[in-house]
């Protein structure tokens, strides 16, 4: 968990209580303090109680990684603002009457990129001191991201489909078309904030802009609601979104049609909605990339001697694939451009034969195999050297 600030970071060089550089290390730190500590213990120093106290307060903090890298992550937004550094606060020119000359004025929200401040602040001063807290969204949201899922055949996947789906979700309420106010009226300017959508609460030497209480950010408020959202300005409904799916695309594959996911809100843009496509298997084929692949069983006597055979094909034709004398179970032929059809260049196709054992033999094919039997004198097993 994060350390939190306390007011006393600004006042206090710990540093110079100690009497140690920033640079020191843990080791020094710890030697400074435990000297400090010795001289100042009230038991032994009746009086001086006050430095006790403020010594065990600047170990606690610097002795600590996470308390020691916050506070000088604090310390150092003073030089960067052009204002404290190890003096506190008022050490760079701000006075003590709140904004304006010698004061500063900031909103949490302008420190995201400065090393993780923002959260400091908003821990420091927290909601019920101006500052707002990570997390909290006011003012215009983007709606949120949303999935869904797609079943398409094979050959929808192969070729591409323009299709739609179909989906429940939050969406632009469609009578007052996202204002949140009910027909013949319109949100007005918000009379706290003057339609900024933020307000300032004074700090002493800081003023530290937060969201408007009244209108959360918006700037304007709703003073008839919609009776279809509620003042939301959104509403859950069913919907079809049209959807092109290219050729091509993957089993598993995340299709993204940006500005169709959930409906913004107080003004917010729409999210995207992302499409998960699940392919259904081929009884032929399958798929490796942008090639397809195919098992072809061959006989034994086409195996052996070779033979033309017809192969289908993906888009319904046929090739003549030519099998050379003797083809082992198991090899694979290659037929140029009969793959999956992509921009970037279509595929092949994979064939794979297999030598195919009749579970059952007439007695022809009984005698026909027992002479090739007979006339075999080499054993492919000679090599096994059993």
């Amino acid at each position: 968990m994060a350390a939190q600030p306390q007011r006393e970071w600004f006042e206090k060089d710990y540093y110079k209580v100690l009497g140690v550089p920033e640079t020191a290390t843990d080791k020094e730190i710890r030697r400074a303090y435990r000297k400090l500590a010795k001289e100042h213990h009230p038991d032994s120093n009746p009086g001086h109680e006050e430095r006790f106290k403020e010594v065990s307060a600047a170990y606690d903090v610097l002795s600590d990684d996470e308390k020691r890298k916050a506070y000088d992550e604090v310390r150092r937004l003073g030089p960067m603002a052009g204002g404290f550094g190890a003096g506190g606060p008022g050490a760079g020119g701000f006075g003590a009457g709140g904004p304006g000359p010698g004061g500063f004025t900031f909103t949490t929200d302008d420190l995201g990129d400065l090393g993780g401040l923002g959260d400091l602040f908003g821990n420091l001063f927290g909601a019920g001191t101006g500052g707002r807290r990570r997390g909290q969204r006011v003012g215009p949201q983007r709606g949120d991201d949303l999935e869904t899922e797609l079943h398409l055949s094979f050959l929808d996947a192969v070729n591409g489909v323009t299709t739609s789906v179909n989906l429940a979700s939050e969406t632009t309420c469609h009578t007052c078309r996202g204002s949140g106010a009910a027909p013949g009226t319109s949100p007005v300017v918000c009379p706290t904030c003057g339609g900024r959508g933020a307000v300032e609460d004074n700090q002493g030497p800081f003023s530290f802009s937060r969201a408007c209480p009244q209108c959360a950010g918006r700037g304007t408020i709703v003073e008839s609601p919609c009776p279809t959202c509620r003042g939301t300005g959104v509403e859950r409904r069913a919907r079809q979104v049209k959807v092109r799916i290219p050729a091509g695309v993957d089993d598993g594959q995340r299709i993204r049609l940006k500005g169709r996911g959930g409906a913004g809100r107080n003004g917010g843009p729409p999210g995207d909605l992302y499409v998960v496509v699940h392919v259904a298997p081929h009884p032929l084929f399958k798929r490796n990339g942008k090639d397809l692949l195919l098992t072809v069983p061959v006989t034994f006597p086409e195996a052996a001697l070779g033979a033309e055979i017809k192969v289908p094909t993906l888009d319904s034709g046929a090739v003549t694939l030519k099998i050379p004398p003797g083809t082992k179970s198991g090899r694979t032929f290659r037929v140029k451009g009969r793959g999956v059809p992509l921009s970037r260049g279509a595929g092949d196709l994979l064939v794979t034969t297999e030598v195919a054992v009749p579970a059952k033999l007439t007695a022809e094919q009984r005698d026909a195999i027992e002479a090739v039997a007979e006339a075999t004198k080499e054993s492919p097993r000679a090599h096994l050297g059993v």
